[in-house]
């Protein structure tokens, strides 16, 4: 697992009890700063809809240097969408013979984010899964049961059916798409919508208590669409993906607002997120984008200044 972010601990945690042997690759330093132990309180929700509770000290290993000649078979990528390029920057020639799941954000190009690394190594996912670290360093994060994966053109190839078999073995259910740089872009639209109101509020655990500000996040949402057509997306491909934000607002906002705020999974998920920075450089670099292409984003723009470079509020 490359770093020790929220994602990868989770996905690691599931790995490991699936019978797999996982390490995280740590700045150095950062192996004695950590301790030898993940303290987890996990929710999940692989087998029971509402979620088992997990908490304990997850022994694990680290290590704070990557080799070229090492013998791992996959290295799992999932970091802050503006961490990507220095992560591939560092890999490219570290990663020998391993597979690489990208298991990340991504608002650049997908191609282009990996052309450093080589293309036959590389595998498309995204998870299912959210959370933090709090204050006293307790991994609080939502585990679900779906994981997405998906190729930029053509059917999966050996590499990556075998890494779908190891997170179907590991109990995870999987949702296929075609075209995985729109679904990514689409996802990142979904977001930068959804954080110009939970900005504005303070967090994401006030939003889930606010239908009506989950309804001006599926109408900023709306208004972002054109951009992702503007890129060269299809929506008409992603339409189930799209049903919340393009259905009527009055149906979708309290069905969205309770799941947000009453079931257990997505709560968890509300109100342990735990890195506003990375909220605010969604919706900057969405407006950056809007702007280039000559897309009108009205919401998004009224929300400007609760993400503006060096905002902290």
């Amino acid at each position: 697992m490359f770093g020790r972010g929220v994602i990868a601990a989770a996905y690691g945690w599931a790995l490991e009890r699936a019978g797999h042997e996982v390490e995280f690759y740590v700045r150095p330093g950062r192996a004695a700063a950590y301790g030898d132990a993940i303290d987890l309180d996990l929710l999940d929700t692989r087998h029971r809809l509402r979620g088992r509770r997990v908490t304990g000290k997850w022994p694990v290993r680290y290590r704070e240097s990557l080799e070229p000649d090492h013998d791992f078979d996959l290295i799992v990528v999932s970091v802050q969408h503006y961490h990507f390029a220095g992560v591939v920057s560092f890999l490219a020639p570290r990663v020998g013979r391993a597979t690489v799941l990208v298991f990340n954000n991504l608002w650049v190009e997908p191609a282009d984010a990996v052309a450093a690394l080589p293309a036959d190594q590389v595998v498309w996912g995204f998870p299912g899964a959210g959370g933090g670290f709090g204050d006293d360093g307790v991994l609080r994060a939502a585990l679900l049961p779906t994981l997405f994966f998906g190729t930029l053109g053509g059917p999966p190839a050996e590499r990556g059916q075998a890494v779908r078999t190891a997170f179907r073995e590991a109990g995870f259910r999987l949702q296929e798409t075609s075209d995985f740089r729109g679904w990514l872009l689409i996802h990142f639209i979904q977001n930068a919508g959804l954080h110009t109101q939970s900005l504005r509020l303070g967090s994401l655990a006030e939003l889930a208590r606010r239908p009506r500000q989950v309804r001006e996040a599926i109408l900023a949402t709306r208004e972002l669409l054109p951009l992702v057509e503007a890129r060269g997306v299809d929506p008409r491909r992603h339409r189930g993906v799209l049903l919340p934000f393009t259905a009527p607002s009055w149906l979708t906002a309290p069905v969205l607002a309770g799941i947000f705020g009453h079931f257990p999974p997505a709560r968890r998920v509300m109100e342990a997120h735990a890195n506003p920075e990375e909220l605010r450089a969604v919706c900057r670099d969405t407006l950056a984008e809007a702007r280039r292409l000559g897309v009108p984003v009205p919401r998004l723009e009224a929300a400007e200044r609760y993400f503006a470079a060096g905002t902290t509020v």
